[in-house]
């Protein structure tokens, strides 16, 4: 039976479900090379060379929250489609638990007991473990291979949120998603919140435009890799959805584009990064952009990331805010169901941003 990657002209070359060995036991083999070739190198290094420089950061939503810092965050936000978020109410100690806990599961925990929680291969963004290298069938437009173990937690609405679906060790592991989940929730409403309110809008507006948030709290763990100019943690990308929020370790490689340039991003001690995601960006009518971001790999060193995903129910309708169209400000992007975007994305990979784009009007 064909697989949806083989549908869309991609090739799994590995879906590590069956106990031979996680990724961090694993090196890239010879007949790998030959497939990946010159041209996966091309594609690591592409567009501009890698810079380091700091993300821009926002205080928060305390007394210093005012008109100036709104209107400061699109400006920051433009060029990036991301930036932390420091005092951002979210207890400290909830994000170092966390991160402590998803350490422990996948650098301590067996690999069977690891496959009692695999998530299903044939399934886009199914609940579980999963552990996986992607490349593409064309050697002439190869992506990188993608190098991470993951564990993709459904967390909302609360009908999809079954602990005892994630790990039971260590004990703490499920209560601190749950706890984990429920913080980030109410920090990407007061996030869009705020953008909604620099945009001249009432509050809620993209709230309200996006419905009832389907989370999924996804814990990535990217193991030193042995060949890292040949490979990406991640390949570059926009979210699908509305907001993502992310907490990471110190390792860094975290990249976002910024113009024609990938850009690394420094980690900052319990901040929350913030990517915006291609529904924020329609919405918003291109006001704010999605960020497009990779994540690449490190020769000495393992690294863990924790992204939270808030996306429309599949049903919904999203288009431009109507508040933001106007004779002189028209239109940029089509209406789309959601789900039909999510059909369209996992149909033709990922690819940058090019999922978004095929949705803008000529102007």
């Amino acid at each position: 039976m064909k697989t949806q990657h083989q549908h869309q002209s991609r090739r799994e070359i590995e879906v590590l479900k069956v106990g031979k060995s996680s990724l961090q036991n694993r090196e890239i083999s010879k007949s790998e090379y030959q497939i990946l070739g010159h041209d996966v190198r091309k594609r690591v290094q592409k567009r501009g060379i890698c810079n380091a420089e700091p993300c821009p950061n926002l205080k928060g939503f305390g007394e210093d929250t005012s008109a100036k810092i709104l209107e400061s965050k699109g400006r920051l936000a433009l060029p990036w489609g991301a930036f932390h978020l420091t005092n951002h109410g979210v207890p400290p100690s909830l994000l170092s638990a966390l991160r402590r806990a998803a350490l422990s599961f996948f650098r301590d925990t067996p690999m069977p007991e690891k496959l009692r929680y695999a998530c299903s291969p044939s399934a886009p963004a199914s609940e579980g473990y999963g552990s996986k290298m992607l490349a593409g069938t064309d050697p002439s437009a190869s992506t990188a291979l993608d190098w991470r173990d993951y564990f993709d937690h459904h967390t909302l609405p609360l009908s999809r949120r079954n602990p005892l679906r994630w790990p039971e060790s260590p004990p703490e592991y499920r209560d601190t998603v749950a706890r984990y989940s429920d913080e980030m929730k109410g920090l990407a409403q007061r996030v869009l919140g705020l953008i909604s309110e620099s945009l001249g809008l009432r509050s809620s507006c993209i709230e309200d435009a996006v419905g009832e948030f389907y989370q999924n709290v996804t814990v990535s763990y990217y193991p030193p890799c042995p060949q890292p100019d040949l490979t990406l943690g991640l390949q570059s990308h926009s979210d699908m959805g509305a907001i993502t929020l992310l907490i990471e370790d110190d390792v860094g490689g975290l990249q976002v584009l910024k113009g024609d340039t990938w850009v690394t991003v420094h980690p900052l001690q319990d901040a929350v990064l913030v990517l915006l995601a291609d529904q924020t960006e329609i919405i918003t009518n291109g006001k704010y952009r999605s960020c497009e971001h990779r994540a690449i790999t490190n020769p000495d060193r393992a690294r863990l990331s924790v992204a939270t995903f808030h996306d429309p129910t599949k049903t919904v309708k999203i288009s431009p805010a109507s508040e933001l169209i106007n004779e002189s400000a028209p239109a940029k992007y089509r209406d789309v169901v959601y789900g039909d975007y999510v059909l369209s994305w996992y149909t033709k990979g990922p690819e940058g941003k090019r999922n978004i784009d095929a949705l803008m009007l000529d102007s």
